[in-house]
């Protein structure tokens, strides 16, 4: 098991466990807008999808253990790749990667990202803690809609999920060049995909707050 030890705790490994833990991340999202966007059918709809996923609880705690395993897995090497990469600042192996990734959100992710932890903890304290932990029966709709009703948080959500858009954007690309898979003749079609599903993952997510905030009424 030393190579296999030697490959992950290498650049190109750390790259790799990136680009894995970071296209199931994409599929997660997919799996999770789907259940979000129940909340505009209202109550009932919102309240049945969440209750037959507590139908399924032993399931589901088994999915949350293997994404908090990604999560970490996927900010532990970014956060490497990132520092890494800063010590090697000046060397000509910087200068090229850096030419090569022009784009803001290209050269700022490990600040991006850093925000949408921050946003995920404050996500997961507002709305799965209580959902799991409150000690009773507790009605998710009302939790869900109350907090997007907030304007300081639901901008705060808007924006954080603006930056998941810039963030998925340039990861789904950088997946496919660490698989390998950027011919010419078909890596433009991969980045066309990769902004398309960013757009409209950050447009769909924001949609929610913008609606509970200025549309719903409290109704």
């Amino acid at each position: 098991m030393g190579w296999f030890s030697t490959f992950i705790n290498s650049s190109i490994g750390k790259k790799l466990i990136m680009a894995l833990t970071g296209l199931l991340l994409i599929i997660f999202l997919i799996i999770h807008l789907l259940g979000n966007l129940t909340l505009f059918a209202g109550a009932d709809a919102f309240n049945t999808y969440a209750g037959t996923l507590k139908k399924f609880e032993p399931i589901v705690r088994v999915i949350e253990v293997l994404l908090t395993i990604i999560f970490v897995l996927h900010i532990y090497n970014g956060a490497v790749l990132w520092w890494t990469n800063r010590k090697a600042k000046g060397s000509l192996y910087a200068v090229n990667a850096r030419s090569k990734e022009t784009n803001i959100f290209a050269r700022t992710t490990i600040q991006t990202g850093s925000i949408i932890f921050i946003f995920l903890v404050i996500h997961l304290q507002t709305f799965w803690y209580p959902s799991n932990f409150s000690g009773g029966e507790i009605n998710l709709y009302g939790l869900v809609t109350g907090w997007f009703a907030q304007p300081v948080y639901s901008g705060f959500y808007i924006f954080a999920m603006i930056l998941l858009g810039f963030h998925l954007n340039h990861g789904f690309q950088s997946a496919f060049q660490t698989f390998g898979w950027n011919h010419k003749k078909y890596f433009p079609l991969i980045q066309k995909i990769g902004t398309l599903y960013a757009i409209l993952t950050a447009l769909l997510f924001a949609s929610i707050p913008v609606y509970f905030l200025f549309f719903h009424g409290g109704n």
